[in-house]
């Protein structure tokens, strides 16, 4: 009996824990709080709070990065196993599908954006920015931010959340790119936020398509 009261404490807390996921407080990209940090959050102990951090492990929700804390890399157990088969994809295929992501999430968000999402926009195209100019670790992050937000000013929660499967494999080709390349693309981002901000679907839609055939053009045909 008392095995099965442990466990299902377990399952609490990990769908506790979910839940913050889900509602968008640990944003995709995100570090979870510390494991302290939980214990007093579920009023739990840390072993319970432990598995039940391994539990959103597995599910691919979660991901641990040696000296640094628990990342969320996935809003729901598919977006993580969606995470997971995109790992092993190649480059050239992710930049494809992201190239059909980005141009319709473009179009819908000139559409669609309102005050709330030309505020984020603004203010993560200064982020990105800054970032990059001043060669800060976190520039890589603030670019996938500014890319996410345009996804989140569509307006469409299922676009969101396959598009927040692929986050983690855009950051490492991102990774991979700079580190190869370098190159910030200040002007391509901006004139792509700027189309969205100012409400013009095609224009939108062109400045992702063209700044993603860029990317593309950088991988041989197979």
């Amino acid at each position: 009996m008392q095995q099965v009261r442990r466990t299902s404490l377990i399952a609490q807390v990990t769908e506790q824990l979910r839940a913050e996921i889900r509602s968008g407080r640990w944003p995709v990209g995100s570090r979870i709080p510390t494991e302290p940090e939980l214990t007093e959050l579920t009023g739990t102990g840390r072993n319970t709070v432990r598995e039940a951090v391994q539990a959103l492990v597995h599910a691919g929700m979660l991901e641990r990065r040696q000296g640094s804390g628990t990342y969320v890399i996935a809003m729901s157990d598919l977006g993580g196993t969606l995470a997971k088969y995109f790992a092993d994809a190649v480059e050239r295929d992710i930049l494809e599908l992201r190239q059909a992501l980005d141009t319709q999430a473009a179009r819908l968000a000139a559409q669609r954006r309102d005050d709330a999402d030309i505020a984020m926009l603004n203010r993560l195209m200064q982020e990105r920015l800054r970032a990059w100019d001043e060669d800060d670790p976190g520039a890589i992050h603030a670019d996938i931010q500014l890319h996410r937000a345009i996804v989140v000013a569509s307006h469409n929660a299922v676009y969101l959340e396959f598009y927040d499967s692929l986050l983690p494999v855009m950051e490492q080709g991102i990774r991979s790119r700079t580190a190869q390349a370098g190159g910030s693309y200040h002007a391509e981002h901006a004139e792509l936020v700027n189309a969205v901000i100012d409400g013009d679907p095609e224009r939108a839609a062109r400045a992702a398509n063209c700044f993603l055939s860029s990317l593309i053009a950088e991988y041989p045909e197979r």
